[in-house]
């Protein structure tokens, strides 16, 4: 089994990254053949400052690496290392509807959140498909919104198949329901780009304020409060959290007399308890970049040489050679 999935550096890396693909995918790592990149090609249609770009790639290398990511397990590379993929995206885009990437519900999403529609924000899910397909994955490791893009490239490597002949892998997606959306901390979905995350290697006293200013409702704390696994803390308790933990926090509030406060002091400690011997794992890493970047550049060796072969099937089966 070949597992594929990408993360972008559009940002510093938080709590819905880490449950909705980080940690599945590092699981992953055990049970098959993982290849895990860096999708900087992707940043390029919401981040424009190019060192800024630099910086959020060393980072998310630096985060991955530290919370698990073992490279003698899996292929670790940045996107824009291996250049076929951009090419097997023109092949794919010539067989893609437009009709299916303007039902595409990111692209509607971000639309409606009022980003500027550039070509790369439409065309997004054709180089995720190519990402996906040209390393002839089965498995993809993805969030609960990334599901349909994953349908998306069934559908594509379906039509390249029936026009072409079969050239493609048909991939599956795997979301884990549990933490598929992690709540961000206005209660909407946690995203870099809605202002609401909390990271994961932030620093302490920051990180801290945000945690005690998340919003609660207006009940005074000796109300029993029958609605408790919807609160907004408890729900992220559950995460970082010991489940005999949450489970006692969220029973006290059902039952009345916790005080939102306290709860929201628990919710940090275990937040930065649980993280922190990835904080100590992350400083030594950082204190050794040619470690680093030497794992992405032995990655993209690697990366490449299975690309090449199935872009050149690729180009093979629809005429280009």
């Amino acid at each position: 089994m070949r597992i594929l999935s990408g993360i972008q550096p559009s940002g510093t890396l938080h709590l819905g990254n880490y449950f909705g693909m980080m940690q599945p995918a590092i699981a992953l790592q055990e049970k098959g053949e993982a290849f895990y990149f860096i999708a900087d090609y992707h940043s390029m249609t919401s981040l424009f400052d190019a060192e800024q770009r630099r910086q959020n790639s060393l980072d998310v290398a630096l985060d991955f690496l530290a919370c698990g990511l073992d490279p003698k397990k899996s292929v670790f590379f940045k996107q824009s290392d291996v250049p076929e993929v951009t090419e097997l995206a023109w092949l794919l885009t010539t067989l893609t509807p437009m009709a299916m990437l303007e039902n595409c519900h990111s692209y509607k999403d971000k639309l409606a959140r009022g980003l500027s529609p550039n070509h790369g924000i439409f065309a997004y899910p054709v180089l995720m498909a190519a990402d996906i397909l040209l390393y002839d994955s089965n498995l993809v490791p993805v969030g609960k919104d990334q599901k349909q893009h994953v349908e998306v490239t069934r559908d594509i490597a379906i039509k390249f198949n029936h026009t072409y002949g079969e050239t493609f892998v048909i991939p599956k997606e795997q979301i884990r329901e549990d933490t598929a959306v992690v709540p961000g901390l206005d209660g909407e979905k946690m995203s870099k780009s809605y202002g609401n995350a909390l990271e994961i290697f932030g620093e302490e006293k920051p990180l801290r304020k945000k945690v005690m200013g998340i919003k609660m409702d207006s009940r005074t704390p000796e109300e029993p409060k029958p609605d408790a696994n919807q609160n907004l803390a408890i729900q992220l308790l559950k995460l970082v959290a010991p489940a005999e933990v949450a489970a006692d926090f969220e029973n006290r509030l059902r039952a009345g007399g916790l005080g939102y406060g306290d709860l929201k002091k628990s919710l940090f400690e275990n937040y930065w308890n649980h993280f922190a011997e990835a904080r100590k794992k992350r400083a030594e890493l950082a204190a050794n970049l040619d470690y680093v970047n030497g794992v992405l550049k032995d990655g993209a060796t690697k990366a490449r040489a299975l690309a090449q072969t199935v872009l050149k099937r690729a180009r093979k089966a629809s005429g280009l050679e």
